[in-house]
Parts: structure tokens; C-alpha cells; sequence
């Protein structure tokens, strides 16, 4: 179990032993439907604090191999998924938060510095086959699979934070979609690949496109709009629990209106409220709604 190889299941023992807790696992029904089709690119777009790095983290560590994860995922509605047992902890995973990476970096040695440090983990765990090796993370990959037909499972988080913190340097953003592009597209040791980001995957200027990704943004969710955030029914279930008034838990923070939803909602917020009691007061919820009232 590594960083960014097999990171394990800690981040998602930690979410459902929260005192809040909403099961969204059967999400890993539908990425399991898409392992090895042409659609296993899926880019996730959503605002802030929507979940998306703790789906991430389910992923990890349903997928993972560096972990035993069965215990975890007992009682949660995924378990009765006839796909669960096939998938269970069987592949490599490779868990990326790209934001890390253009921390930690020289200004302009972003790439650089993720294909050291994940193929360093890879020597690693695969020392047998890429020792004494100096090759770049997608020969590496492409190694490992021609010895042992292993696949492997991309979860990409904040993938777009390069072409957002670094829209001055051209050439960075151009190196980096090269690389994404070089690593995940059209090889065979991708069983899946998900990533998340605010922003398209389609286009940017004149660089290359990532475009055998799906995008799924707040307009069209598709098949994930359940997973999106809370529905109405979930919060509705918090408020019995917390002693908490829907109407003014809607009003105050509903979110979105899907296609199939009615109304999804900001899971960070939901659960701040119903962790702190915080129940707006009429005068402000009035004021609120003087307000949306001006804008129509």
C-alpha cells in the first residue's frame, strides 16, 4: 500500500464512521458498468464541497487491491449489487490529486515530478520488473501489463487545477494535457479512468483535447445525478434525525435542479446544519426570499 499506488481504505473508514453519513456506494455500480467499455472515461464537474474527493475515495477503496475492504462496504447498498463481488479489491489503483502535485513542484516541473514520485511506488511494488529501469510512468504501466495482464484504475482529482492556477504558462498546460492524454488514452492497462474538475475537458485553445472523456457537469449528471449530492428524500431523513425543519433546510440550501431530481443539495452544507443545529432565523430566510423575488 502506497501514496499513490493501492492508497488503501482510510479516507473512506473515516466517512462512514462520521456521525453523518449518506451511502452513496451504489455510485460503484455504475463505474463498475463501465470498466472496459469504450466509456470507461469519466470526468465528474461539479461545484465546490459537492463530494467529490470522498466518492474518490470510496473508489479507492472498493477497487484497490492494497486493502481488504469487504467489511467495509457491509450493509451498504452496494453489497446487494450482483456486480459487487467481482470488482472487490481486484485492480491497481492509481490516486492522483493533481493539486498536491502543483504544490509540491518546481514551477513548470509538474509532470515531471508526478511520473517520479508514482513511478517510484511502482518500482517498487514491481521491482521484479522494472528494476534498474529508467522509463517514464506510462512505459512502466505498459511493462507491468505485458508481464502480468494487470489493469489498472486512474482516480484523478482536481485534474484541471494546472489549466486554472497556471493560466500564464502556456507551455505547462500544454505538458500536462500531453501527458494525461499519452497516460489514459487508448491503452490497454486502463480498466477505468475517473477524474474530477470544475472546468471542460473538451478544449483549451489551441492544446490538445482530452476527448475520450464523458463529461458529467451540473447540467447533465446522466446516470450519476443520485450521486451527485443529497436529494430530497436523504435531507428529508436528516432533518427527522436532527430535529431539523425541512421547509426552512430547503430554503436555505437547496442546490440544484437535475434532470431526474427535483432537487439535489449541497451535501457540506446539509451536514454542517444538521451537526450544528443551525436553524436560519425567519427574518433572514425572509429577506432571502425578498431577494430571489427581485432577481425574477
Amino acid at each position: 500500500m502506497g501514496i499513490y499506488l493501492n492508497p488503501g481504505n482510510q479516507g473512506f473508514r473515516e466517512s462512514i464512521r462520521s456521525r453523518i453519513y449518506v451511502d452513496k456506494t451504489n455510485l460503484i455500480a455504475c463505474t463498475n458498468a463501465l470498466l472496459n467499455t469504450n466509456d470507461k472515461y469519466i470526468c465528474v464537474s461539479r461545484p465546490r464541497r459537492f463530494g467529490k474527493s470522498m466518492a474518490l475515495q470510496m473508489l479507492a477503496a472498493y477497487y484497490g487491491s492494497g486493502c481488504d475492504s469487504r467489511e467495509l462496504f457491509a450493509g451498504l447498498k452496494i453489497e446487494g449489487d450482483k456486480s459487487f463481488p467481482d470488482h472487490l479489491n481486484r485492480y491497481d489503483v492509481i490516486y492522483l490529486n493533481i493539486q498536491q502535485f502543483l504544490i509540491e513542484a518546481d514551477s513548470g516541473k509538474v509532470t515531471e515530478y508526478l511520473e517520479q514520485e508514482v513511478t517510484g511506488e511502482l518500482q517498487e511494488e514491481y521491482a521484479d520488473i522494472l528494476k534498474g529501469q529508467n522509463m517514464g510512468l506510462a512505459a512502466a504501466l505498459r511493462k507491468i501489463y505485458a508481464k502480468t495482464h494487470r489493469q489498472f484504475i486512474f482516480l484523478v482529482d482536481e485534474w484541471d487545477c494546472v489549466m486554472r492556477e497556471r493560466q500564464e504558462s502556456e507551455a505547462l498546460q500544454k505538458q500536462y494535457l500531453d501527458f494525461l492524454r499519452n497516460l489514459l488514452k487508448d491503452q490497454i492497462f486502463v480498466a477505468l479512468a475517473y477524474m474530477t474538475g470544475i472546468l471542460p475537458v473538451k478544449k483549451y485553445g489551441q492544446h490538445s483535447a482530452l476527448n475520450m472523456f464523458w463529461e458529467y457537469s451540473m447540467t447533465n449528471q446522466y446516470e450519476l445525478e443520485e450521486y451527485t449530492g443529497f436529494t430530497e428524500e436523504e435531507v428529508k431523513a436528516l432533518c427527522v434525525r436532527f430535529e431539523m425543519d425541512f421547509d426552512q433546510v430547503s430554503d436555505w440550501y437547496d442546490g440544484y435542479c437535475l434532470q431526474r431530481f427535483r432537487h439535489i443539495y449541497n451535501p457540506r452544507s446539509v451536514v454542517g446544519a444538521m451537526r450544528n443545529g443551525y436553524k436560519p432565523h425567519s427574518c433572514i430566510i425572509e429577506r432571502w426570499h425578498s431577494i430571489e423575488k427581485a432577481k425574477r
